[in-house]
């Protein structure tokens, strides 16, 4: 068990979130950004299965089969695409990712930033989220729209930086 670490870890996780939302003028989000990890069923799972180098869930899955911490995340915080898939009306009644709010995208790519800062420390670079979505990419369920907005976002932090990126996201975001 590893609670302060993984306390830590969590809390710098949200900090960079934070501040990412309050770029955008998304405050409300920021400040309620993934509280549902401080809750008894993430939290503890999360100081059992750390590692300090990527996702408890992860080691969770490998002992388990499954992430009971996830499960309880992705169903509370809708910045995460897996919040958004439902049975589509569409596609007879397949599953589908449903078309995502503009603000948990830009919610969701401030995570992204986040994580990808928390796990990879100093190496991290502008093209990591970007290269960790293109490698998920294939077993996601995502809305077209969705994704392309994401994939947008994206390209432009890998492309054109940080700022860039949060100058196009704050354009998007105000112009709906």
């Amino acid at each position: 068990m590893h609670p302060i670490k993984h306390f830590k870890t969590i809390t710098h996780h949200k900090w960079l979130v934070l501040q990412g939302c309050f770029r955008l003028g998304l405050y409300r989000q920021g400040l309620l950004h993934d509280l549902s990890k401080y809750s008894p069923a993430e939290f503890l799972v999360g100081a059992k299965y750390y590692t300090g180098d990527h996702s408890p869930n992860d080691e969770e899955r490998k002992d388990k089969g499954y992430s009971s911490s996830w499960l309880h995340h992705k169903g509370r915080n809708r910045h995460h695409l897996e919040y958004w898939v439902d049975y589509s009306p569409e596609k007879g009644h397949q599953m589908a990712g449903l078309e995502m709010p503009v603000r948990y995208v830009a919610e969701m790519f401030c995570d992204r930033i986040a994580a990808s800062k928390t796990y990879r420390g100093a190496q991290y670079r502008d093209s990591d989220p970007y290269d960790y979505y293109m490698r998920s990419l294939p077993h996601y369920l995502i809305h077209p729209k969705t994704a392309a907005l994401l994939e947008k976002m994206l390209t432009v932090l890998k492309e054109q930086g940080e700022e860039a990126a949060f100058r196009y996201i704050k354009k998007e975001i105000l112009k709906k």
